[in-house]
């Protein structure tokens, strides 16, 4: 007896889905087990920070040589989803996640869902590739291959399958990817636990009742967040643009960026802002001394690592800068400090990578439902105050973030401002 067509396509992608979830888990266990090993290893030897431009001089030109099909990393991603060009080369897995350990290890300030999503979409295309699916089912298990793996890094599964759907387009969900997405998000983060790989573990937020008073600070709050998160933005893209002018070979500029986080490094006499900066981020939570600087140091020491082509994702150090920040708010306007950490490490990635649901969600997965009215009144008012930018330059805008029609076509947020002039002319 032959299924009925829905029988089928849900069997199909319940397959494909766990495949996709299985190798993104997989891959993941293997790169936060090892990025753990890296990270306590640099705390218990810190002079290996001073070696961060010898590092960068060797692994620039290891990239430089063998990395250049794959240097566009998520941009990579998402521009294969939507142009459906050639396979994204398997050599992205693993390059990308020793190329990241390596930068932890010696001191680079950078994050892990980069990586993540390089790995499961790499990995999903070659599943793609090698049962030669048609083109529309090859863009759903990218978009799989996203979600699982987000979802697995961080141990957020439903944040991981939403944030594979809206990150692919502004204003326009691909719901037909919905279950393979949702499958191999659950999966992948089924395998990380499964294989005994600990997430971070953040603190559950208290509760605290939504009113006026409340909703005014919020704004005011959402304010702070975007003009932060507009400069983390910008800031990555001039000094990625400077450092191509300054220096075009990769290994020259990765031994001068590793030359600047040194030199930032000895400057503020401290460990914080190296690495993922974990317990900084949970330190926000609680600790009412934490200085107010903090979120600034933390988006130099970034917008430097990933400028100068060292690896890694934005996530965590965006959570980093959210919480600290969040901090120093909430001390300012009057709210408890572990509601503000809360929202600003999730409304400030909400706001960088124009991703206000999944990031609400993840709240939700992260520090309980507490969080959930706050975070998304704040992560959405950020979200629409930030503009047409990102940190996704191949990020599509189906539609103006302040309303109206579709546009004509999927416009690139590198290419939006042309677009708002043609829609401009239009109108």
């Amino acid at each position: 007896m032959r299924l009925p067509p829905n029988a089928r396509s849900f069997s199909q992608w319940l397959l494909l889905g766990t495949l996709v979830g299985l190798v993104a888990g997989l891959a993941s266990a293997l790169f936060l087990y090892l990025l753990e090993e890296a990270t306590e290893w640099r705390k218990a030897h810190t002079v290996i920070v001073f070696t961060l431009p010898v590092a960068g001089l060797v692994l620039g030109w290891v990239y430089d040589r063998w990395g250049k099909p794959i240097r566009g990393g998520n941009n990579l991603v998402l521009d294969t989803l939507h142009e459906g060009s050639a396979q994204i080369p398997v050599r992205m897995a693993p390059m990308v996640l020793l190329g990241t350990v390596l930068t932890h290890l010696f001191g680079g300030s950078a994050g892990r869902e980069g990586t993540a999503v390089q790995m499961g979409a790499s990995l999903a295309d070659a599943v793609a590739h090698r049962l030669r699916v048609p083109a529309d089912t090859r863009r759903e298990l990218l978009a799989a291959g996203i979600a699982g793996g987000f979802g697995s890094v961080f141990g957020t599964p439903i944040a991981g399958a939403v944030f594979g759907l809206e990150v692919v387009v502004i204003g326009r969900m691909s719901y037909e990817a919905l279950l393979p997405a949702l499958v191999a998000s659950v999966v992948g983060d089924l395998v990380v636990r499964g294989l005994g790989v600990e997430h971070s573990l953040y603190p559950v937020v208290e509760p605290l009742p939504l009113s006026m008073p409340l909703l005014g600070k919020w704004l005011v709050f959402a304010g702070a967040v975007a003009l932060v998160a507009v400069a983390f933005v910008e800031g990555v893209h001039l000094l990625k643009k400077g450092w191509e002018r300054w220096a075009p070979s990769l290994p020259l500029r990765m031994a001068a960026g590793g030359l600047v986080l040194v030199a930032l490094w000895w400057l503020v006499g401290t460990d914080m802002y190296l690495g993922l900066g974990v317990d900084t981020i949970l330190r926000a939570f609680t600790d009412a001394e934490l200085p107010m600087s903090a979120f600034a140091w933390k988006l130099v020491f970034t917008a430097v690592t990933l400028s100068a082509g060292y690896l890694g994702g934005e996530v965590t150090p965006l959570f980093f800068i959210g919480a600290a920040l969040g901090n120093v708010l909430a001390r300012l306007l009057g709210l408890p400090l572990d509601m503000g950490a809360a929202v600003g490490l999730a409304a400030m990635f909400a706001a960088a990578a124009n991703t206000p649901l999944a990031l609400s969600i993840m709240a939700v997965e992260l520090l309980g439902a507490a969080v959930l009215p706050h975070v998304a009144i704040v992560a959405t008012v950020a979200f629409l105050l930030t503009g047409h930018r990102g940190i996704y330059p191949s990020q599509r805008i189906a539609r103006l973030k302040h309303g109206g029609p579709l546009l004509r076509r999927l416009v690139p947020l590198r290419e939006f401002p042309l677009e708002t002039e043609e829609e401009k002319e239009r109108s």
